[in-house]
């Protein structure tokens, strides 16, 4: 079947990584289902993976097909919005506090080839109203934003939060999702194009990366890590919370005890999502009419295109490959 994969990874160029071709069509076990992918959405796991660097102690066996978010149709004809999330067969609970839990494109093939197997409770049914494109970005940036919000933050109609950096898949999303539930959201920006851009998807004010706020906010959502930490600490009203949702700059910063005592400041790690958190997000999206913000559609075999933009940042927004023949399916890298 035609797939997009890594093979033999390299940190210092990991484009060089990538194959497009020939890979084997899944085998399908019991409990599990086969997802023909209409659309698939490209994250920065990818490159990791081009990279061969996991957080995993077991090594990453290559080649591997990539893409760890995707929707598409089962053998019945049910369109589907795929959860990444696998653990052990026996886990109960959170699913990301299985010790063994991974992503697809990590010890399973992903999502960005013709056909992937998938375990069924990974296959969630898509609602009405929403689309493949849609459905097919959901499954990373915006399960994570969605569960810092709502369940990690637990945040409420006319809360004010921060959200570090403007641009990114994972910055849209909480700006999105954080203004349709009746949040004032603030975001901070490295420049003038972050701000032209958060501000139309819901955004109400936006600052200079480090700007001092005029208030402080009740929660503040960074994904960011040393490059922003001492802005969130001094951000953050008293009572409130940071949400630590990911380390794009470093995974080492300074804690100031004294403050985080007096102040009874809230730290709280977070990251991606349960399934019962992802179908809520789609049930939410879809009453709440959000249409979240996608970049760029490029065919699936121009899959190195869409990475390269991803790596330079010319985009806004999710990036999503459509695979042969799904409606809709273009190169839109020119728009």
């Amino acid at each position: 079947m035609f797939a997009v994969y890594a093979e033999n990874p390299s940190r210092e160029n990991p484009l060089s990584a990538l194959r497009i071709g020939e890979q084997p069509a899944p085998m399908i076990r019991e409990g599990w289902v086969r997802v023909k992918i209409s659309h698939a959405s490209l994250n920065r796991h990818d490159l990791f993976i081009l990279q061969g660097i996991t957080h995993h102690p077991e090594p990453l066996r290559f080649p591997i097909i990539l893409g760890n978010d995707g929707a598409g149709t089962l053998d019945n004809g049910t369109p589907i919005a795929i959860y990444p999330v696998v653990g052990s067969d026996d886990w109960r609970g959170t699913e990301t506090l299985d010790p063994h839990w991974h992503i697809f494109s990590e010890f399973l093939p992903g999502t960005f080839a013709d056909t992937i197997a998938i375990p069924r409770r990974n296959a969630i049914p898509i609602p009405d109203g929403i689309s493949m494109e849609v459905a097919s970005v959901l499954g990373t940036a915006w399960l994570t934003a969605y569960r810092a919000l709502f369940v990690r933050a637990g945040m409420m109609p006319d809360q004010r939060l921060l959200v570090q950096g403007a641009r990114g898949s994972m910055a849209t999303a909480l700006i999105q999702l954080a203004a349709a539930a009746g949040i004032e959201v603030w975001a901070t920006s490295r420049d003038d194009p972050g701000s032209t851009y958060a501000e139309p998807i819901g955004a109400s004010r936006t600052f200079r990366a480090g700007e001092p706020l005029p208030r402080k906010v009740d929660v503040v959502v960074d994904n960011v890590g040393p490059a922003t930490w001492e802005h969130s600490l001094s951000s953050v009203a008293r009572n409130g919370t940071i949400i630590l949702a990911g380390v794009t700059t470093g995974s080492e910063v300074g804690l100031p005890l004294l403050k985080t005592v007096s102040q009874q400041l809230s730290l709280l790690g977070s990251i991606m999502g349960t399934r019962n958190d992802m179908v809520n997000m789609i049930n939410f999206i879809g009453m709440s009419g959000i249409k979240p913000h996608i970049g760029g559609i490029y065919p699936m075999a121009d899959a190195a295109a869409a990475l390269r933009d991803m790596i330079e940042g010319s985009r806004k927004g999710k990036l999503v490959l459509a695979a042969e023949g799904s409606l809709g399916a273009r190169n839109d890298a020119q728009r």
